[in-house]
């Protein structure tokens, strides 16, 4: 099943993974407000139906996205959306798992947008950057904050202050993505969307709360904290039902309750 949830952006639903494309291959898909609040309500749309277990970002025509587009810029356009950031995502990105499946070009707000997700997973050509200081700028949707926080701090600096580009090679040795494909990068996110929507739904969506918000918390506090996310986990119906299954040797049917 398709449908367009914006003329610059489509979504398609698949085995309970929503496929959010970038759809302006003509600009590199680069992105515009429009893009920006289409984007952002599809995350909402991940969020909030129970039958989408993940979702996944790409972009139509062999790029990923090449940042902002410089023609709304001028306009006075900004690509954000309040609350939700640049391409209505980097500040706000859903509570269910979201993956990046990167061909071409991922630059700039394009990067930004890439380490947003929860993981990555790119073609063997695609290449990384934020170039924004080669032109007087800074990589202010999250480059200079997240990126170090995601990979050594040293080649952080090096992307920001250099602007220069990175190959998969280096992207993988350093941990900026997860998997490196020979052929389509879309196939091979849709592939990890499935091992992962093959588990209890809640407990995914938890698991990710806890490895996002623990980095803020006081060590003394850590397992309190994890214990107020956690506990409805193990009390769920799920969790019943994911012990049944391995006893009784089947899979287990979730309702994410």
């Amino acid at each position: 099943m398709s449908d367009t949830a914006a003329p610059e952006v489509l979504t398609e639903v698949e085995d309970g993974v929503l496929i959010v494309t970038i759809n302006r291959p003509e600009a590199k898909n680069a992105m515009t407000k429009a893009a920006s609040e289409a984007i952002a309500a599809a995350m909402d749309r991940l969020d909030a139906e129970d039958e989408l277990r993940v979702g996944i970002l790409t972009g139509a025509g062999g790029t990923f996205c090449s940042g902002m587009d410089l023609k709304g810029f001028l306009r006075g356009e900004s690509p954000s959306v309040p609350g939700r950031g640049f391409g209505g995502v980097v500040q706000a990105p859903p509570a269910k798992p979201l993956i990046a499946a990167v061909e071409g070009y991922a630059l700039a707000g394009g990067l930004e947008l890439m380490i947003a997700c929860d993981l990555v997973v790119a073609h063997k050509d695609a290449k990384f950057g934020i170039p924004e200081a080669k032109r007087g700028l800074v990589a202010a949707a999250g480059g200079v904050m997240m990126l170090p926080d995601q990979i050594p701090e040293r080649v952080a600096m090096e992307l920001a202050l250099t602007g220069d580009f990175i190959g998969t090679e280096r992207a993988y040795q350093i941990g900026l993505i997860n998997q490196v494909t020979e052929g389509s990068a879309l196939e091979g996110a849709k592939a990890l969307a499935a091992r992962i929507a093959a588990n209890g739904p809640l407990a995914v969506k938890v698991s990710k709360a806890v490895m996002k918000q623990s980095r803020g918390w006081a060590m003394e506090d850590r397992y309190a904290k994890q214990g107020e996310l956690i506990g409805p986990v193990f009390i769920s119906h799920d969790a019943r039902e994911g012990a049944a299954a391995f006893a009784e040797k089947r899979k287990p049917n979730w309702t994410g309750k």
